[in-house]
């Protein structure tokens, strides 16, 4: 591969592989003010800049054999560059990914709603409030000793490096001579993945523009490597100083749960439904059926994480989706059903009680016949 290249993308792609730091960094959650770690992997600006991710979604597609990712995040700050690094189980592929993949999954997952009638009325309901109307309820080149590169290009206006590594130390002082400058806790953090062999994907990213900040939405990276589990690379969060979270859809036979919290908040499932792919989720996960889970979890203190988050299979495929109730006050031809039926029972209860007051009355109005004596016998 080549070292660099000098093609500029378009506009469109050179906002796509912004995504590629920051969003690979967050991994699948959302995150504020990263600190030199966020998500699956450890993100890195100047000392003097400041950066923020407001809203980052991740996508993830495993068969059994090979593990996809596609991220994407809104960002803000004053950083003019920054640079991110991913540890992954296996040699990776990097492209761009689709735009529509994230906004379809999200589709697919909200809550479905459910309407439901209450008979007598709540708080913005007549007389409560003036009218009739219902409340309805709220509803990411030179070779060192120990380093390996294995391919180098440039996307756009982003610097990729695919690297292999022998010694935690080398690795970081390569990425320091190519222009990732790193943190020196990035070495300690890195040294399980060395023993394991892992390989990393570093990024080196700017804006399209000169003079300009790494800011707003960014368009989704996509990585693919070999995996024979699914397992999302959490390690570096620990260097986070900030509370951290993770959003996630996983798409793979089954539905899948995390071995752990490893650290975290226990993840709460959003969605869980087998479903037959379309569109950009088709061009993701492929033609054939694949079940769907979605995830959120928190990390409030992230140098407690432990590990990388590793999923499972669970016992069984059972579908979930969230109900958000709509209630609203129960109407016959646009008129409350209370007020008739208020008025109907009024109108019994006072025959109810007129029909006796009446009879009494007229058998007190009512004279008594008189008295007839029989004439003495004689």
């Amino acid at each position: 591969m080549r070292a660099g290249g000098t093609e500029r993308a378009s506009g469109g792609r050179r906002r796509a592989l912004c995504i590629v730091l920051i969003l690979l960094a967050v991994q699948l959650g959302w995150l504020a003010r990263p600190a030199y770690a966020c998500g699956c992997g450890a993100m890195v600006h100047g000392p003097n800049a400041t950066m923020a991710v407001h809203h980052e979604t991740s996508a993830v597609r495993w068969d059994g054999t090979t593990e996809q990712i596609t991220m994407s995040l809104t960002v803000d700050g004053t950083a003019p560059d920054a640079a991110w690094i991913m540890p992954v189980p296996h040699r990776a592929t990097v492209r761009l990914g689709d735009p529509a993949l994230l906004t379809e999954l999200g589709r697919l997952t909200e809550p479905v709603t459910e309407h439901r009638s209450y008979f007598w009325p709540r708080s913005g309901d007549w007389p409560f409030a003036s009218g009739f109307g219902g409340a309805t309820a709220p509803a990411p080149g030179a070779r060192a000793p120990g380093v390996g590169v294995v391919g180098r290009e440039r996307l756009g206006p982003f610097d990729v490096a695919r690297l292999t590594a022998s010694d935690p130390d080398a690795l970081r002082n390569w990425l320091k001579t190519n222009g990732f400058r790193l943190p020196p806790p990035l070495a300690t953090e890195l040294r399980p993945y060395v023993t394991q062999r892992w390989e990393y994907v570093a990024i080196r990213l700017a804006p399209a523009e000169r003079h300009a900040y790494l800011t707003g939405t960014l368009d989704p990276l996509r990585l693919s490597f070999p995996s024979e589990r699914l397992v999302y690379p959490m390690r570096l969060s620990r260097l986070a100083r900030t509370p951290q979270s993770l959003s996630l859809y996983l798409l793979a036979p089954h539905r899948m749960q995390p071995l752990s919290t490893i650290g975290g908040a226990a993840p709460q499932v959003l969605y869980a439904g087998r479903i037959q792919p379309r569109g950009a989720v088709r061009d993701f996960s492929g033609t054939g059926p694949a079940f769907l889970t979605a995830l959120d979890q928190s990390f409030p203190q992230p140098q407690r994480i432990s590990g990388d988050h590793e999923f499972r299979r669970t016992t069984a495929d059972t579908p979930y989706q969230r109900v958000t109730y709509a209630y609203s006050l129960l109407k016959v031809g646009g008129i409350p059903l209370w007020i008739p039926t208020v008025g109907g029972v009024l109108l019994l209860l006072t025959a109810a009680t007129a029909l006796p007051l009446a009879h009494r009355t007229r058998h007190r109005a009512t004279p008594p016949a008189p008295v007839r004596i029989p004439p003495p016998l004689r």
